[in-house]
């Protein structure tokens, strides 16, 4: 099993590349990794990039309370899903697009590819809801998008959920750069 300094460089990594590709902004977002009988997660209002000390979560009982707040949502999707890392992301488009759509079914040849349906599910932020809606959708694809609020991408590691995650917004701003060339293309559900 890694240590936890070993992991606490992997969330900085990956946060400084989700920062810099413009899929966080602020302290928004979330990074966790499956660990034993639990998970590290993000704190709670932590800055991706520079996430500080990991908060380590059961995969039972209550949370600690400097847990990220979408912790409910990670805990639920490690409970239901093979996936052994999670990255919630913010990014613009794929967020845009989820609010009037219920699938987003990607058109460019990498999203086609790797992720030819992203669904898109309901529920307040950091609710129960929220955690059942996108752990169902994580067992039906790798990423799902929150409406109006985020992507939630799984994988078997933080590299692999990142790519999931950039992959899902550049399909949607692919997306809307057509809807602005071909007005009349009909690209989801």
């Amino acid at each position: 099993m890694r240590d936890a300094g070993e992991i606490t460089e992997d969330f900085c990594r990956i946060g400084r590349r989700l920062v810099t590709e413009g899929l966080i902004g602020a302290n928004f977002g979330n990074i966790s990794i499956r660990s034993g009988d639990g998970f590290y997660i993000t704190q709670h209002g932590s800055y991706l990039d520079l996430p500080g000390e990991l908060v380590y979560v059961s995969l039972e009982g209550p949370a600690p309370r400097q847990a990220s707040s979408e912790c409910r949502v990670h805990r639920q999707i490690y409970k239901e899903t093979p996936h052994r890392a999670v990255v919630h992301a913010h990014p613009p488009h794929a967020v845009a697009l989820s609010i009037s759509k219920n699938a987003i079914s990607p058109v460019d040849s990498e999203g086609l590819l790797f992720c030819p349906c992203i669904p898109v599910v309901t529920g307040f932020p950091g609710s129960e809801e929220l955690a059942l809606n996108v752990s169902q959708g994580l067992l039906v694809s790798s990423v799902t998008i929150a409406r109006g609020h985020g992507t939630f991408a799984g994988g078997i590691d933080l590299d692999e959920a990142y790519i999931r995650t950039s992959l899902a917004e550049h399909s949607c701003r692919i997306l809307i750069l057509l809807k602005q060339i071909v007005p009349d293309a009909e690209y989801s559900t």
